[in-house]
């Protein structure tokens, strides 16, 4: 895995140059507060949910490039699909959706908590989150970013002034990392690639750059970047 390509090093806080088609399984609290930043930046962005009539103020915030749908909806909708559902729910989502994720670059922010989501949970972690989500969505461009930033910090922080809150980045698809880190540009932070999925687990929640809003050199420095 190498480090971004010069273009985008160079356009550190630099807009995506055209809009993208983003759909969003799952809307709460990240999901919408991530969907909502990314709408601000122009891009196509169709939020889902199993009641997606719930949506209607969110999508009222995101504007007239925004609606709302049905899982499959958003899954079929995006050229880039960012799943943030509870972690228990992966294995429905490959199930349900992988095959209308094939070759999509697919955005996985999801966090296994064993408290709420059982011995699956566990046996995330100890495979590492980016690892167990490639074995329940295959044949996609996985990248794991998103997961380490909390829904206030993308809705308080996003844009500050001074350094920008570092997002951790892994997938093994080179080009999808980037985009993926555009993505996060986009949305206001600043991206750090950290490896392959097989690395992400160094940013999984209980880790030392979990949600503690570093700037990238702190991060960096952080995982011996």
């Amino acid at each position: 895995m190498g480090l971004l390509p010069s273009w985008l090093a160079r356009s550190a806080r630099a807009q995506s140059p055209s809009p993208l088609r983003i759909g969003i399984i799952g809307s709460g609290r990240i999901g919408g507060s991530v969907g909502l930043r990314w709408a601000q930046a122009g891009h196509e962005i169709l939020f889902s949910s199993r009641n997606p009539e719930q949506l209607s103020e969110l999508v009222e915030q995101a504007g007239p490039r925004a609606r709302a749908g049905y899982p499959r909806e958003a899954a079929e909708f995006g050229d880039i699909v960012l799943i943030a559902v509870p972690y228990a729910a992966m294995p429905q989502i490959g199930q349900d959706y992988g095959p209308l994720l094939q070759g999509k670059i697919v955005i996985d922010c999801g966090n296994p908590y064993v408290q709420r989501d059982g011995e699956m949970a566990a046996l995330a972690l100890e495979k590492g989150t980016g690892v167990a989500s490639a074995e329940f969505l295959p044949g996609v461009r996985l990248v794991r970013a998103f997961n380490a930033v909390s829904w206030v910090e993308v809705n308080e922080q996003a844009h500050r002034d001074g350094e920008l809150i570092a997002i951790p980045v892994a997938g093994d698809d080179a080009d999808a990392v980037a985009i993926a880190a555009q993505l996060v540009i986009d949305s206001g932070f600043d991206p750090v690639v950290v490896g392959g999925l097989d690395r992400a687990r160094d940013f999984d929640q209980g880790t030392d750059v979990y949600v503690k809003g570093m700037t990238a050199a702190e991060m960096r420095a952080a995982l011996g970047l």
